[in-house]
This record gives structure tokens, C-alpha cells and sequence, in this order.
């Protein structure tokens, strides 16, 4: 893949990630976006923290859970629910 920018952010990447693969592991996510493993930390907290994704002990692993209906912060995106843009990417 050619480096350079990309529609998506890396919060869109890890979040699509999860989508695909609540169960990913932290290393998972990092390799699949092109990202350190604490970047992905990072970015699976902001998520978290602003209500996006939750998290759940399942065992030893954790197991993500995105809300539904959360809408893009971005006053240009605002209009939209991220539901939609996954839904773009699980067709």
C-alpha cells in the first residue's frame, strides 16, 4: 500500500477493526491499521471514552462492543451515525 493520507483516520481503522473482530487483540488491531500496539491502545481508550466502543472481560481476552446510533463529532459529519459508515464497509 502507498503511505500517504487516507479518508479514514486511524480512529476510523481501529474502529472498523473491531467491527469485524470484536475479540482482535491490541496487537491485532496495531498490525492490521499499520499502528504500535499503544497507539492502539490509545485509540481503543479515546473510543471508549467517548462512548463509541465498550469492553468486556471474557476470560483472558477482551471482548469490544460498539454502540449503536453514536454520531461523528465533527461538525461537517455530524449529520450522520458512524453505523452508517460501517455499514459501507460490511457490504
Amino acid at each position: 500500500m502507498a503511505r500517504g493520507w487516507t479518508f479514514l483516520s486511524n480512529h476510523g481503522h481501529v474502529l472498523l477493526v473491531i467491527a469485524r473482530d470484536p475479540q482482535a487483540r491490541l496487537r491485532d488491531i496495531a498490525q492490521r491499521v499499520g499502528i504500535t500496539e499503544r497507539a492502539a491502545q490509545v485509540i481503543v481508550a479515546d473510543l471508549e471514552a467517548g462512548g463509541y466502543v465498550t469492553k468486556e472481560k471474557v476470560g483472558r481476552r477482551n471482548y469490544y462492543v460498539l454502540a449503536e446510533g453514536r454520531r461523528f463529532r465533527h461538525p461537517v459529519e455530524e449529520g450522520y451515525s458512524v453505523d452508517e459508515l460501517l455499514a459501507i464497509f460490511r457490504r
